[in-house]
C-alpha cells in the first residue's frame, strides 16, 4: 500500500507560502517558485546580518567625524588622541554621545587634543 504525504506536504507548503507572503507575483503563490524565493531570501538575510555590522560602524564613524569637525578636529586625530589617552570607549558609544550628549563629547575632544603631540 502506498503512503501519501498529504497532511505533511500541505503543512510544509503552507509554511513556505507564509514565509514568502510579501514576495511579488508567483513568488508567493506557487510553491515551487515560493520555495526558491524563500531559500534566496534566507541566504541574503544571513549574509546581510553580517554586512549590517560594517554598515553600522561606518555610520558611527560618519557621526563622530561630523561632531569632531564641529569642534575643529578631524576624526583621525581625534581617534589618535583618544588612543594615546587610553580612553576605552567604542565607536557606538562615542556616536551616541556625539548625537545626544554634546558637552560630554566636547570633553572627549579636549582629552584627545591634550594627548596629541604638537606637529
Amino acid at each position: 500500500m502506498r503512503v501519501k504525504g498529504g497532511v505533511k506536504a500541505r503543512r510544509h507548503h503552507n509554511s513556505v507560502l507564509k514565509l514568502t507572503k510579501g514576495h511579488a507575483g508567483q513568488r508567493h503563490r506557487l510553491f515551487k517558485r515560493a520555495h526558491e524565493s524563500m531559500l534566496h531570501a534566507l541566504q541574503y538575510s544571513y549574509a546581510h546580518r553580517r554586512e549590517r555590522k560594517g554598515d553600522m560602524r561606518s555610520l558611527w564613524i560618519t557621526r563622530i567625524n561630523a561632531a569632531c569637525r564641529e569642534q575643529g578636529m578631524p576624526y583621525r586625530s581625534f581617534i589618535e588622541g583618544l588612543s594615546k589617552a587610553n580612553v576605552g570607549l567604542n565607536r557606538k558609544v562615542m556616536a551616541d554621545m556625539a548625537v545626544n550628549d554634546s558637552q560630554g563629547f566636547a570633553r572627549l575632544v579636549e582629552i584627545a587634543k591634550q594627548n596629541l603631540t604638537p606637529a
